[in-house]
């Protein structure tokens, strides 16, 4: 019985600790739905943002959102990051985050854009662009974006429920930085959004 118990209160309290963090992604989802259909910020033609009924995502898994080891590269040298029109933008790698997916060890490098940090409510903010092994089957061939905030400690939480397209893929009046080629995951993150395929 007491067995039990200890066993009831547990999965009580993990229950209770997982409903802000799906919460959270849910807001998430929900914000990103609502961009697309407001025609000051989205990225979709008027006749686009007519029929659109949604992002489609990966069911939500907390096992994507972890708890990263966070390594600051204080002394890397600004660089042209290449883009989908061959608009190249100022980035610099700001740090290292490594951690683990299905036990296996992963590195992804975190950048700044010295363009956004001139801005004061984007100075703390951090861009990651991923590939990972469900490009051009279940997600976008060139990668997805993750936005981030500086921590303060040697810890960040990496959440890929949040992952999302970048622009240029419903529009081609955008240009979006083409993902470098050392931030492609060995692995395939089933979370985020999905689609389209075959790019």
């Amino acid at each position: 019985m007491k067995h039990l118990i200890f066993f009831l209160f547990f999965f009580a309290a993990g229950f209770a600790k997982a409903q802000p963090e799906k919460e959270d992604i849910l807001s998430f989802q929900n914000t990103l739905n609502r961009e697309f259909l407001d025609p000051e910020r989205s990225p979709l033609s008027e006749k686009d943002r007519l029929t659109f009924q949604g992002h489609t995502f990966y069911p939500i898994d907390l096992a994507y959102r972890v708890k990263a080891t966070f390594t600051r590269t204080p002394n890397e040298k600004p660089f042209k990051m290449a883009a989908t029109r061959g608009e190249a933008k100022d980035y610099v790698k700001y740090g290292e985050i490594r951690f683990q997916i299905n036990g296996i060890e992963q590195k992804l490098n975190v950048y700044q854009s010295l363009e956004l940090v001139k801005i004061p409510e984007y100075r703390n903010y951090l861009f990651l662009p991923f590939r990972d092994l469900t490009n051009n089957q279940e997600t976008y061939g060139g990668g997805r974006f993750i936005d981030l905030q500086i921590p303060e400690g040697n810890t960040i939480t990496c959440d890929f429920n949040k992952a999302y397209n970048p622009y240029c893929v419903y529009s081609a009046r955008f240009s979006c930085p083409v993902t470098p080629v050392e931030n492609t995951l060995t692995v395939k993150i089933e979370a985020g959004v999905k689609g389209p395929t075959g790019d």
